[in-house]
This record gives C-alpha cells, structure tokens and sequence, in this order.
C-alpha cells in the first residue's frame, strides 16, 4: 500500500479518535485495577481501529 492510496475522511479519524480515548480509559482502568472493564475497552479500541484501518 502506498502512503498516496490513502484517504482520510471525518469517518476514519473520528473512529481513530475513539480508539484513543477508549485507549485511555483502558490505562485509567488498569491502574484502578478494574481488569475486565480495561478488557472490554480494550476490545472496543480494537473494533474502532479496525473500522477505521477498513474505513481507509
């Protein structure tokens, strides 16, 4: 794939920023020691990225 095949749109970086934020709430779980909480966010940040790999 080349960087030039790319094309980024309000969809694919609305999902990325998602991903982030659920990202930071899997740390914020961590550390309060909520591990399957930080689990399912984890997924979720997961499906997001997904999308917005899918998206591109």
């Amino acid at each position: 794939m080349d960087i030039g095949d790319l094309h980024f749109t309000y969809g694919n970086i609305a999902l990325f920023a998602v991903a982030v934020f659920l990202l930071a709430g899997v740390y914020s779980f961590v550390k309060q020691g909520i591990k399957i909480g930080a689990v399912i966010l984890l997924v979720l940040a997961g499906l997001a990225i997904a999308g917005g790999v899918s998206w591109l």
